[in-house]
Order: structure tokens, then C-alpha cells, then sequence
């Protein structure tokens, strides 16, 4: 064999190693591909249902603020309708006291309008009157 032959062989078997490298570090790199594909595809299932999980976190606490402003409104309802009948009781007594030359002394019950003997007159409102 000549030189020339072995340089040729020597170069080729340098080839052969060089493509069988390429080949296989080629392949590595698809494995890692692939892993990494996995776990980004793995990632997204487990975003998706924390995203679901608190979507319905926030549509319970949604319905349940709703409800409470509901009551709020109902509520404030009631302390303007009680504040008017408190005016209005006021207005009486000092009506009575200004025509009247002596001191009136208020009966027990008006004191204390939550022991009156006659049941007190419910209030209602509707919530989507109040609504804004």
C-alpha cells in the first residue's frame, strides 16, 4: 500500500468516525428535543387546570359578592326607611311638646321600639332596584 492509499484510508475512517459522531450526537439532541417537548406539553396540562381551578375560585367569589351587595342594598334600604320613620316619630314629639304647655313624659314602649307589644311592620325591596 502506498502512502497516498493509506492517507485515503486514514481520511475515510476519520470520516466514518466523523458522520457515526455527528450521527449520534445528532441523535442526543433529538432525545433532549423530545424530553423537553414532553415536559413543556406536561407544563401546559398543569397550567391549564390551575387556570380552570381558579377561573372557578373566581366566578364562586363573584356569585358571593354579588350576594352580599344585594344585602348591602336591601340594608341600606331599611336604614333609610327606618331613618324616615325615626325623622318623622321626632318631628311628632316635638310637635306634641310645642303645642303641649307641660313636659310630656314619653310612655316605655316608644323608648324602646324593639319591645313594642304589635309586631313591627317587615320592609322589602327588591336587590335589583338597587343595583347600579
Amino acid at each position: 500500500m502506498s502512502t497516498e492509499e493509506e492517507r485515503r484510508l486514514d481520511f475515510d475512517e476519520k470520516k466514518r468516525k466523523r458522520m457515526l459522531s455527528n450521527r449520534e450526537s445528532a441523535r442526543r439532541s433529538r432525545i433532549r428535543k423530545q424530553n423537553h417537548l414532553n415536559d413543556l406539553v406536561s407544563q401546559v396540562g398543569n397550567l391549564r387546570e390551575e387556570n380552570s381551578q381558579i377561573l372557578a375560585q373566581v366566578k364562586l367569589r363573584s356569585e358571593w359578592s354579588a350576594r352580599v351587595e344585594a344585602e348591602n342594598s336591601v340594608m341600606r334600604a331599611q336604614v333609610m326607611e327606618l331613618t324616615e320613620r325615626l325623622r318623622s316619630m321626632n318631628s311628632l314629639l316635638g310637635f306634641l311638646e310645642a303645642s303641649s304647655s307641660m313636659v310630656m313624659e314619653i310612655p316605655d314602649p316608644l323608648l324602646k321600639p324593639w319591645q313594642l307589644p304589635c309586631p313591627a311592620q317587615s320592609i322589602m325591596a327588591s336587590t335589583t332596584v338597587f343595583r347600579r
